[in-house]
């Protein structure tokens, strides 16, 4: 028997693709709320045949924070539980259950794991822990674009590890990220001295192909008094790197690889990255380093971003190029098959495999 009223709410607006899965995958919860911004398909018609309670909100100026706060005012006020999803996500199933399981009394919110984007054989690519499960009252949506839950409640905001609730994000990649840009501009101007929003716009600038917006940007962010989160400060430094390499200056994109590397040495992106780099670039040595130092992190961060290609097969594929190239061919043989393993059906991995394999003697022959 459920013990607490769980509420899914979301925003949508021309997502009628998405709404059978969508309301498969949320009819766990008593009741699903979702807040139209303005489409003009059949988004709303169609949800509400499914069952969930549909109100229409059109947003000027768009901001996804105002949209999202509309959208919790419309959650009932006897909810226990609100759990904030976009149309393009889907919980695996049981994971009220598990929900209902981790949560307490006195919990404020709840971390889940959250695999941004996932690879053609439904294994993770980009993942991390996601904290949209919340409580109906102490909570405001801040900032126009990578909107988050400010807690503004009574006491400790406590929060709870939801162990096997599992949210997928299947990305639309048609879906622009036009407003992105100049919404975080707008945060930016509207908090200055933030930290999250001069690194979300770094990044945002590097996305862009906008390296020397990117690099000073960053740099700012580096240099703020509250930028003090070593995971968050690492992926600004690689992302500087990758403006560096994106300038042709690949002497400071390793400098900056070594600062990444030195603010989290127990994080295997910035290795594999630098690795990447150095292959491009035939530094050998230098990319068999980094990969092998980045097969000797066993485990994904539980506080920031885990990368699909610093766990895949990449490091142990980059590590069998780099020695293959150096002549240790044995050492190459070794990093192939572990490769191969990671990604059984890839191609190129088995005709790398059997061109290393050709250098290798036969310990009987």
């Amino acid at each position: 028997m459920n013990r607490y009223k769980v509420y899914v709410y979301a925003i949508c607006k021309n997502e009628e693709k998405f709404v059978d899965q969508w309301m498969d995958s949320m009819c766990e919860a008593d009741a699903v709320i979702v807040t139209d911004t303005g489409s003009d398909d059949a988004t709303a018609e169609r949800l509400r045949a499914r069952g969930a309670v549909v109100y229409i909100d059109v947003i000027r100026p768009w901001r996804f924070d105002v949209a999202r706060n509309v959208s919790l005012d419309h959650v009932p006020e006897d909810a226990d539980i609100c759990v904030c999803t976009d149309l393009d996500e889907l919980f695996e199933p049981g994971w009220r259950e598990c929900l209902e399981r981790a949560w307490t009394p006195d919990a404020k919110s709840g971390r889940y794991l959250y695999n941004w984007s996932l690879k053609k054989d439904g294994s993770p690519d980009v993942q991390m822990y996601y904290s949209k499960v919340h409580a109906r009252h102490g909570f405001l949506w801040t900032c126009p674009v990578h909107e988050y839950l400010s807690y503004i409640g009574d006491g400790l905001r406590t929060t709870v590890t939801v162990d096997g609730m599992v949210l997928n994000h299947y990305p639309d990649p048609t879906k622009s990220r036009g407003s992105y840009l100049p919404l975080l501009e707008l945060a930016v101007e509207e908090d200055p001295t933030g930290d999250r929003v001069a690194y979300y716009l770094g990044r945002e600038y590097m996305y862009k192909g906008e390296w020397q917006k990117c690099i000073d940007t960053l740099k700012r962010h580096l240099s703020l008094p509250s930028a003090t989160w070593k995971e968050e400060r690492c992926a600004s430094m690689r992302w500087i790197a990758k403006a560096y390499h994106g300038l042709g200056n690949i002497r400071e994109a390793y400098a900056w690889y070594f600062r990444a590397i030195a603010e989290m040495p127990t994080m295997r992106e910035p290795y594999v990255e630098c690795a990447k780099i150095a292959y491009l670039v035939a530094d050998w040595p230098m990319a068999l380093f980094m990969a092998e130092e980045a097969l000797k992190i066993k485990e994904k961060s539980k506080t920031y971003v885990n990368m699909g290609y610093a766990w895949d097969y990449t490091p142990h594929d980059l590590a069998a190029i780099a020695s293959y190239r150096l002549g240790m061919y044995e050492r190459s043989l070794g990093h192939a098959k572990a490769a191969l393993e990671a990604s059984s059906g890839d191609e190129r991995l088995k005709n790398n495999l059997r061109l290393i394999a050709e250098k290798v003697p036969d310990p009987e022959g």
